[in-house]
């Protein structure tokens, strides 16, 4: 059964993919953490660890206890991804956050303009996430994302561009049991970059990129032990349909310490571990780790660690 919906998967998000990560804003569609990542990404209502807000903002409404999380991602093509969040209750019912993100390229060859090797230089994009969210009944929250933007790509070894510019996110989350949730995002709503060509062109103007929005829905479900989670999405570049993205994930626990995970989504296949450890108290620690590979073999590696305090 779960070889048939992996294969149904596959196909439809083939036949819908295009290529929607080269529109602006992809380093916030890649997956932030290793349990995400190795999960398929598919944590619209799901709690994750390391990054509580990302998945769904909602989620900070029902946070317990303050969260700290570190990730990093190294990635084919001298790529990397990095991000560090913060999110704590807001007693009685509300819960905030604060989240840097960072992705870029480095090694990236100067030439002259006579091609002649010149310094190396690096590009680098950057989003600051503050979260808020609120508990409106026990079983349902709202939540939101404010991000703050900024694109930095090099023009010659000493002057570079910045485009910059502002978005949100929007999430919902329903907690119809105890081994059943429900989360609905719309992720990238007016994000953009916003650039000016002026000070670097003779003949430069003012212009905008804009981030693609994307619509998902999720479930999470404990079915005796096993977590399942997944998610589908559609995306759109405000004009049009894009693409439709699926995406399923599991974890099992073992001996309540130690986790083995697996997931497809985003065009790509994940596997991961994890283990839950005491540093100052028990289970206070996570410590996680995802491969994943897409289908033109582009692999990926990431390290995370939440603490939990």
């Amino acid at each position: 059964m779960m070889k048939k919906i992996f294969l149904t998967l596959t196909f439809i998000s083939i036949l819908f993919s295009q290529d929607w990560a080269g529109y602006s804003g992809g380093f916030l569609r890649m997956g932030m953490t290793s349990r995400s990542i190795a999960m398929g990404g598919g944590l619209t209502a799901d709690l994750d660890n390391s990054f509580a807000v990302f998945h769904n903002p909602a989620w900070a409404a029902f946070l317990v206890n303050k969260q700290v999380g570190f990730s990093y991602s190294k990635l084919s093509l001298d790529r990397r991804l990095s991000a560090t969040s913060f999110a704590s209750p807001l007693p009685p019912t509300a819960g905030i956050g604060l989240a840097w993100i960072n992705s870029g390229v480095t090694d990236i060859q100067g030439r002259y303009s006579t091609g002649e090797k010149s310094a190396m230089m690096q590009s680098g994009e950057n989003a600051i996430m503050i979260t808020f969210a609120q508990r409106i009944l026990p079983w349902l929250s709202v939540g939101s994302n404010v991000k703050i933007l900024q694109y930095d790509l090099p023009i010659t070894e000493s002057d570079q561009i910045s485009g910059k510019g502002i978005g949100f996110d929007v999430g919902i989350l329903i907690k119809t049991g105890d081994f059943v949730t429900v989360g609905i995002m719309v992720q990238d709503i007016s994000s953009n970059y916003q650039w000016n060509t002026g000070d670097v062109y003779a003949e430069g103007r003012v212009y905008k990129d804009e981030f693609p929005t994307l619509y998902r829905i999720g479930s999470r479900m404990n079915y005796k032990g096993l977590i399942i989670v997944g998610d589908a999405g559609i995306i759109t570049d405000h004009k049009s349909f894009t693409s439709f993205l699926p995406r399923i994930g599991v974890e099992y626990v073992f001996l309540d310490q130690y986790y083995f995970r697996g997931g497809y989504g985003n065009n790509r296949i994940a596997f991961g571990i994890g283990l839950e450890y005491g540093l100052f108290k028990a289970h206070d620690s996570h410590l996680d780790y995802a491969f994943s590979m897409d289908w033109v073999n582009q692999t990926a590696h990431v390290i995370s660690y939440a603490f939990n305090f």
